[in-house]
C-alpha cells in the first residue's frame, strides 16, 4: 500500500550559516557601527538583541535576508515579543518550530477526511503518514494539504509504492 509522510523540519546547519552570514553584514554595516546588534542561536532558539526597535526591525529583515538566501523558509519561526533587557537594549526570541505540531496534523486528517479521499491519514508523533491504494489518490491528498492555508513549511518525504 503506497504512502508518504508529512514533516516539517528545518535544517540547522543553514541556519547556522545564514547567521553568520547575517552577524558579518552587521559587523560591516555603517548603520551598526557601535552598537550593540546580536545574533545568537541556543537550541531550537534564536536571541536578537538590539539598541532599539529600529535597529531590531533591521536585525530582523537582516536575518529574514540571509535566511531566504539560504532557502531556510522563515515560516517555521515564531517571533516572540520584544522585551526589555539591561543596558538599554531590547531582546527578542525568536523559536524555531521542528515537526507537525498537534492541531496542524489534525487539521489535515480532518481535511483530508472531509474531502472524503481514498486516503488514511495517522499522526505519528510529529509527522503525519497519508497511505491509499493508488498513487493518484496520494498525489491528491498532497494537493488538497498544499491548498489549506498553513503558515508551518510542510515536507512531503518517504514517498513509498
Amino acid at each position: 500500500m503506497p504512502s508518504f509522510d508529512i514533516i516539517s523540519k528545518t535544517d540547522m546547519p543553514e541556519v547556522d550559516n545564514a547567521l553568520q552570514g547575517a552577524m558579518r553584514e552587521i559587523g560591516t554595516r555603517f548603520d551598526f557601527k557601535g552598537s550593540i546588534s546580536t545574533i545568537e542561536r541556543a537550541e531550537e532558539t534564536l536571541v536578537i538583541k538590539a539598541e532599539d526597535e529600529m535597529k531590531l526591525k533591521q536585525v530582523q529583515e537582516l536575518l529574514r535576508g540571509h535566511m531566504a538566501k539560504r532557502k531556510v523558509d522563515t515560516g517555521a519561526f515564531e517571533f516572540g515579543t520584544p522585551e526589555k533587557a539591561g543596558g538599554n537594549t531590547i531582546r527578542q526570541t525568536v523559536t524555531i518550530q521542528q515537526g507537525v505540531d498537534r492541531e496542524t496534523a489534525q487539521k489535515i486528517v480532518k481535511a483530508l477526511k472531509a474531502a472524503k479521499m481514498k486516503t488514511q491519514a495517522a499522526i505519528q508523533g510529529d509527522e503525519v503518514r497519508i497511505s491509499g491504494k493508488k498513487r493518484d489518490d496520494l498525489q491528491a491528498a498532497i494537493t488538497l494539504v498544499k491548498g489549506l492555508e498553513i503558515k508551518q513549511p510542510l515536507q512531503y518525504v518517504n514517498f513509498r509504492d
